[in-house]
This record gives structure tokens, C-alpha cells and sequence, in this order.
């Protein structure tokens, strides 16, 4: 190839970048802010409606959770009777915030870890005030069955707003709880 050739192939390549990034520039402009579009609005508002639900969800299984635990504290001799029960509780809870949700710690965590990191974010915000367990251990459990028929029919009203999948595990929750109000009261006197 001459000089002249690849003189020629040059200039008509530096033309046609020329010609592309002139073009670009004029394309490019931006016209100001976008407007989202109504598939954009809509799919925020039903992100957002999701993650409150499964605020409202995490947050009453973790009042349980929280409940389970001042009743062991009260009364350790319930532990062989409770501590399956908080076990499930727990990994209900857990099983309700995945997918995004942020969930507070338990404020009476049984676990030294999660002393220590509920002593460690207890500067940052505010205890919550100590559960109320009835002094007699029966009366204790008749509570405690209270408070799942209430975690069971909050999850169960849940279910009408609750995407498919969620939905499933709120209503799985839900009976759980029903099971376990049976076993805190009429179970205990089979």
C-alpha cells in the first residue's frame, strides 16, 4: 500500500469517527428529568407494599419471639416444654425477613453472641420495655398461646396482600401457630 493509500484510508476513517461523534452529541442531548413510566410507578408501589407487609410479618414473629423468651426467663422450668417452640418461632422469623427486610435483633436474646450484639446496638437505639410474664408458670403458657393465635391470625391477614410465594410461607407460619397455641394449652392435657 502507498502512502497516499493509507493517507486516504486515514482521513476516511478519522471522517467517519468525526461523523459518528457528531452524530452521538446531537442524539445524546438529555431533555431534562425522565418520567417514570405508569409499569414503573406501579411496580415501585407494590415493591414498596411488599416490603411493609413483610415489616408487619418479621415484626410479629419477633414480639413472639421476644414473649418466648421472658417466659423462659420467668420460668426455666418450661424450657424442655418451650424451647422447641422458641426454635421454630426463631427460624420463623428469619424465614419472614429474607428477601430484603431489615429486622431489629430480640431484645432478650438467648445466645451469648446475641447478648452481645444486642448490648452493642443498644446504644443506637432505644430498649424496648421488658414483656410482662404472669407469675404462675400455667397461666404463663395460657399467654403465650394468646400471643401465637394473635402471630397466627396477623400472618393469616396477611395473606390476602401477600404475593404467591410469601403467602405460602405466611399461611405455613400461620398454621404453625395454631399448632403451637394447641400444644402451649389443650396439648399439655393429652
Amino acid at each position: 500500500m502507498t502512502t497516499t493509500g493509507r493517507r486516504a484510508l486515514l482521513t476516511a476513517g478519522v471522517s467517519a469517527a468525526a461523523a459518528a461523534a457528531l452524530t452521538g452529541c446531537t442524539a445524546s442531548e438529555d431533555p431534562g428529568p425522565r418520567k417514570p413510566s405508569a409499569a414503573e410507578v406501579e411496580a415501585e408501589r407494590v415493591a414498596r407494599a411488599e416490603a411493609a407487609l413483610r415489616l408487619r410479618s418479621v415484626t410479629a414473629s419477633r414480639t413472639l419471639l421476644e414473649r418466648y423468651d421472658a417466659a423462659l426467663a420467668a420460668h426455666p422450668a418450661l424450657a424442655p416444654r418451650l424451647t422447641p417452640l422458641r426454635r421454630s418461632v426463631a427460624a420463623h422469623a428469619k424465614a419472614l425477613g429474607e428477601g430484603g427486610t431489615t429486622v431489629r435483633p430480640a431484645t432478650a436474646a438467648p445466645s451469648p453472641s446475641a447478648t452481645a450484639t444486642a448490648s452493642a446496638s443498644a446504644s443506637v437505639r432505644p430498649t424496648a420495655p421488658p414483656v410482662p410474664v404472669a407469675a404462675d408458670p400455667r397461666t404463663a403458657l395460657k399467654e403465650l398461646a394468646a400471643a401465637e393465635r394473635t402471630a397466627a391470625d396477623a400472618h393469616t391477614a396477611a395473606l390476602v396482600t401477600a404475593p404467591p410465594e410469601y403467602a405460602r410461607l405466611l399461611a405455613s407460619v400461620a398454621a404453625a401457630g395454631a399448632a403451637h397455641a394447641y400444644l402451649l394449652t389443650e396439648g399439655a392435657r393429652a
